[in-house]
């Protein structure tokens, strides 16, 4: 059995204007920085091989931090990014609503083969992230990994542990710097826990829920 430990990335400028980044190479923001630090302070204590990470800026900066503090090598794994999602990236859901209708439409129905214009569909994007961390899991057979990524890729794989449709609407939240743990065995996944904040300060906002 393998068992994840998946870390939502901390918190950028975007997530907190509830702008979509997909593939756009936002940075972390100050609240961001400091939500890293404490999660890299709330796993100090536990044991993993390796640190896995998007290679977007925002999730390498929350990872090198945490890779850091743990003494751990740090590789990059793109298959870990967030959803490219095409026309709708550098937009809020406003926005949207007015310069691309049937995009905002097709958003909020969660159509999972619609591929806002240059984008991934959601099928495709969920392929892509489970591939990847399976192909990754084959590898690195009963160890206990750390990987650092998007809500989108979290949101991917909390729906294939729990049998989620792809089109069902999401009602679990998913903070900035959340840390979820899963177990992989024999194709099969299972959730663990979900959305810990144990480790953030409560006085803090934890940043967006919103996926991208």
């Amino acid at each position: 059995m393998t068992r994840l430990c998946i870390v939502r990335h901390g918190e950028t400028d975007w997530n907190a204007e509830k702008r979509i980044q997909g593939h756009l190479d936002v940075p972390l923001n100050e609240a961001g920085l400091s939500q890293s630090h404490a999660t890299a302070d709330g796993l100090v204590e536990l044991k993993f091989r390796a640190v896995y990470s998007s290679d977007l800026r925002r999730s390498w900066q929350t990872a090198e931090i945490v890779a850091k503090r743990l003494a751990l090598p740090l590789h990059p794994l793109p298959g870990l990014r967030e959803r490219h999602s095409g026309v709708l990236e550098g937009k809020t859901i406003d926005e949207l609503a007015i310069s691309h209708p049937e995009a905002h439409a097709r958003y909020l129905d969660r159509d999972p083969d619609y591929a806002f214009g240059t984008g991934e569909t959601m099928r495709v994007f969920s392929a892509r992230v489970v591939n990847s961390i399976e192909g990754l899991i084959e590898s690195q057979m009963g160890a206990s990994l750390l990987l650092v990524t998007h809500g989108g890729v979290l949101d991917v794989i909390f729906r294939r542990a729990t049998g989620r449709d792809l089109d069902a609407p999401r009602d679990y939240p998913m903070p900035n710097a959340g840390i979820n743990w899963f177990e992989h065995h024999q194709g099969n996944w299972r959730l663990v826990a979900w959305a810990e904040q144990f480790h953030l300060d409560p006085n803090m906002d934890s940043g967006s829920d919103h996926p991208e």
